[in-house]
């Protein structure tokens, strides 16, 4: 899109706005648990998601197409919930208790290396090829994955109708401000600790520390893919043998000690590098810590509902992160932008981990009800 006119800002709030139908994703994901199958739900998100990538490829990339360019990216990103959803059931339901920490990491290790990989991939399509031709490898690439689902047992409706799972999702989100320590795990999520909300616009700062684009690809893409995916394994590991408080702390401190480094070191090839890098692997870590708490919290009950409400209300921050980074850079430049990351992460971070010795709830898990 810069390539193409627009600026950093306008870039990243598109893309702000398409994550923001995250929030909402809780809405509907009762549906996956009360009708068809997992299965079933995952190829209808998937499908709808690769013929949004598709339709993308008809919209001129101007300025002028911004509005109908927001929309359509949005409702690709709607679609892209019916596969979260019936991934979190899965591994709920088909994963014994002692390994979920582990799942989580593997689960995020493919959430975002499919992010790097895939968006390496049309960037470098985009550049050397058509976007529209980025968008259709992509698609088709999307569809193919549904050949996993031959490894993943079968996951029926749950019995019982719409209106009682409504209530009993209701009951669940009472409970949730019940708990003092579910407060706490709701309130944390909302913050700006270990968002990695840059992710989204290293893309667009090329320029800044004068890389070709496709240096970009690259480092944006299969190398970031490749060492979020090994920061997942990592965070998913630590949050089973240390605690997953401090296992997602931990890495929103890395987080914002790297961005601070790569606001006061030179800006050339070696430090845009060699930052997203350590930036991709702490954004690994934060990720895996986070979705272990939630598989262990969920239980099996109304599982893709559950995980859907709690992984809702974690997107609101990346949404107004990544907007705000787009307004900082443009507003302050790169500089300022990073400065601005390290601050949030780091003061966040030591002001809950405060709160946390003083509740003394790190060895303590969020229990959510499991409406039985």
């Amino acid at each position: 899109m810069v390539q193409h006119g627009f600026s950093v800002a306008i870039a990243a709030s598109i893309t702000a706005l398409g994550l923001s139908s995250n929030l909402w994703r809780f809405a509907w994901a009762p549906f996956t648990d009360l009708t068809l199958s997992l299965h079933k739900w995952w190829l209808i998100g998937t499908g709808f998601s690769s013929a949004s990538l598709v339709l993308l490829c008809l919209i001129p990339l101007n300025i002028h197409a911004s509005g109908f360019l927001t929309a359509i990216v949005f409702l690709s990103q709607i679609a892209a919930t019916f596969v979260v959803a019936p991934v979190g059931g899965f591994m709920a339901k088909t994963i014994t208790e002692n390994k979920k920490g582990r799942a989580g990491g593997w689960y995020q290790a493919g959430n975002l290396g499919g992010v790097g990989l895939g968006g390496g991939a049309g960037i470098w399509l985009s550049t050397h090829f058509s976007y529209q031709t980025a968008g259709i490898v992509l698609a088709l690439a999307s569809l193919a994955c549904g050949a996993a689902l031959y490894f993943v047992p079968q996951v029926y409706a749950e019995k019982g109708t719409l209106q009682d799972r409504f209530r009993i999702m209701m009951v669940d989100l009472k409970e949730l401000f019940r708990s003092r320590v579910a407060l706490f795990s709701t309130v944390i999520i909302l913050t700006p600790i270990g968002i990695g909300a840059a992710t989204y616009v290293w893309s667009s700062l090329g320029k800044d520390w004068q890389v070709t684009d496709d240096t970009v690809a690259l480092v944006t893409g299969v190398l970031s893919g490749g060492v979020s995916a090994v920061g997942c394994l990592f965070g998913g590991w630590v949050a089973d043998k240390s605690g997953r408080w401090w296992s997602f702390f931990g890495a929103g401190i890395i987080m914002a000690l790297v961005t601070l480094i790569m606001a006061l070191a030179q800006f050339n090839h070696f430090t845009y590098v060699c930052g997203i890098l350590f930036y991709a692997f702490s954004v690994g870590w934060a990720n895996a810590a986070f979705s272990a708490v939630v598989l262990l919290a969920i239980g099996k009950e109304l599982a893709s509902t559950k995980y859907a409400l709690l992984s809702s209300i974690s997107n609101l921050a990346p949404v107004y992160m990544t907007a705000f980074d787009g307004w900082m850079h443009d507003a302050y430049g790169i500089r300022g932008m990073l400065m601005a990351e390290t601050g949030l992460g780091l003061g966040f971070s030591v002001l809950f981990l405060l709160i946390l010795s003083k509740l003394k709830l790190n060895r303590q898990l969020p229990q959510i009800s499991s409406g039985g």
